[in-house]
């Protein structure tokens, strides 16, 4: 018997439930269910009026707030995860995750019907580029010659575009781009800002991060012009803005990573001065782009380090993937991008293979959308379909299956560890900075929930998360982002974009 046939014992009760449907219409449309649902408030309603008040200050010194009586998903194996649980913060820590905790001094956030995790944390994102947003939509990298080639991100991104910015354009792009990351969920970023034209670019950057009052880790990579001070002027950005215990801001939000591009005549000075400062050193590592034999000379001589976040990794030899295993270096990719700008294919199966906890990264919102549902799933079905494909083959030797709960950890805890904060954040741990999401599981798109990791990949929107705390702070609540007047925000951004357009001489046409 074939598959498919095993299923036809239903479909008695499919005809069954079809007539019902068809004789009840008339009732739900014209007096039945529809008109009740019109006539007093939806029981949805009624339960989000019943929802107890935003708490106060919370985020400070011994504030505690009482997450109460949602589904916990930890993404710590330690402490598990809770059909109906509670997470207890005090100031920006978490004190204690479990089932009907008593904390009769907190201030309470009803959680029920909603699931509760760790924010989302994306290891590679150009913020700088946020007015460019579609602009290369159904762009590719680089030029081949063709008409697919043209407009590309080399040419006119980085090559027209880029060039232009002023500080103000890269502040009012940085702090757009994070506000809008952290409304969809992304409460760490790792901003791979090369735009440091100047020391005050640079200072704008840092600006535009410190001001959206996110987890970020500011990337100090390459600019352009005369006036770039890269790569010597790490050392007074680290004195500046992260002289304080660990690297850090003064806001404890923010830490530093060196940027040396592989593809730089003089990369060796930036990762001279990465060591020297102790930062985490990061670099895109891209075949399509001609990378493979430079990074192999890399790796061959012993030059990878534990520290090193190598972006993309796409089209590298078997050798120099098993010189980043031994290293231990981080691996970021950025899946939809790889997959539509012709980066390579993404190398889901190299990590898979070798049990290589890799991030997940949303790079240039010029191309991609940045909310980290997208990211999910994508690398989810891409991998998935390559294991499938193995197994239709009848290929017994094939890596698992990846799923959703560990799609999940790659967006959470594989970015926390990748940008060395696995100590701070990426699971709900007492003893962690309160990096918490609360996703609305009652949606029309969610409901009935049936399984939480399922559900976050497979089936949630941006328009899912309801409320986020960064450090313990609300910084959206029941679905408004808080603290940022994004009318304002908007304007500036759009005249940032028409000036950066009329600068470097680009049509923006808005229907090719």
């Amino acid at each position: 018997m074939c598959k498919l046939c095993k299923a036809r014992a239903g479909a008695t009760r499919r005809e069954f439930l079809k007539g019902t449907l068809a004789a009840g219409a008339g009732a739900m449309t014209g007096g039945g269910l529809l008109a009740a649902a019109n006539a007093s408030p939806s029981v949805a309603t009624r339960s989000d009026e019943a929802r107890s008040e935003m708490p106060a200050h919370s985020g400070e010194a011994g504030r505690r707030v009482l997450i109460r009586g949602g589904h916990v998903l930890s993404m710590d194996d330690s402490v598990g995860d809770f059909t109906h649980g509670d997470v207890l913060i005090e100031g920006s820590r978490i004190v204690a995750v479990g089932a009907e905790l008593e904390a009769d001094d907190a201030e309470v956030i009803d959680a029920r019907g909603r699931i509760v995790m760790p924010g989302f944390i994306d290891t590679h994102h150009h913020l700088f580029e946020t007015a460019l947003r579609s602009f290369l939509a159904d762009g590719i990298m680089f030029d081949d010659g063709t008409p697919e080639g043209s407009p590309n991100y080399m040419d006119h991104i980085l090559g027209k575009l880029a060039p232009v910015y002023r500080p103000e354009d890269v502040y009012i792009n940085e702090l757009f781009g994070s506000l809008s990351q952290l409304d969809a969920g992304v409460t760490t970023v790792m901003d791979t800002s090369q735009i440091h034209h100047s020391p005050e670019h640079s200072d704008a950057a840092l600006e535009g991060l410190r001001d959206s009052v996110r987890r970020s880790v500011f990337g100090y990579f390459e600019g352009q012009g005369e006036h770039s001070r890269y790569p010597q002027d790490a050392s007074r950005l680290r004195e500046q803005y992260f002289a304080t215990g660990d690297g850090l801001s003064a806001d404890g939000l923010m830490t530093m990573v060196m940027g040396g591009e592989i593809y730089l005549p003089d990369h060796e000075a930036a990762w001279a001065l990465a060591r020297e400062l102790e930062l985490p050193l990061a670099y895109h590592v891209v075949g399509s782009l001609g990378m493979a034999e430079t990074f192999d000379e890399l790796a061959a001589s012993g030059q990878l380090a534990e520290n090193h976040i190598l972006i993309h990794m796409t089209g590298m030899s078997d050798m120099a993937w098993q010189a980043v295993r031994d290293a231990g270096a981080h691996v970021s990719l950025a899946v939809p991008i790889e997959m539509t700008m012709r980066h390579g294919t993404p190398p889901l199966m190299k990590t898979s293979e070798l049990g290589i906890l890799p991030s997940l990264s949303s790079d240039v919102e010029c191309t991609m959308t940045a909310d980290f549902f997208t990211q999910m799933r994508s690398t989810l079905t891409l991998q998935r379909m390559f294991v499938n494909e193995l197994a239709l083959q009848g290929e017994e030797e094939r890596p698992a299956l990846l799923t959703s709960r560990e799609v999940i950890r790659y967006a959470t805890m594989g970015g926390a560890k990748g940008l060395r904060l696995e100590q701070r954040v990426g699971s709900l741990t007492p003893g962690k900075e309160a990096d918490i999401l609360l996703l609305d599981a009652e949606a029309i798109n969610v409901a009935p929930l049936n399984n939480v990791p399922g559900a976050v990949v497979t089936l949630m929107e941006r328009s899912n998360v309801e409320t986020v705390l960064v450090g313990g702070r609300i910084r959206k609540w029941r679905g408004q982002l808080l603290g940022a007047d994004l009318p304002r925000l908007r304007d500036e951004l759009t005249a940032s974009r028409d000036y950066l357009f009329e600068a470097a001489g680009v049509d923006r046409r808005l229907f090719d």
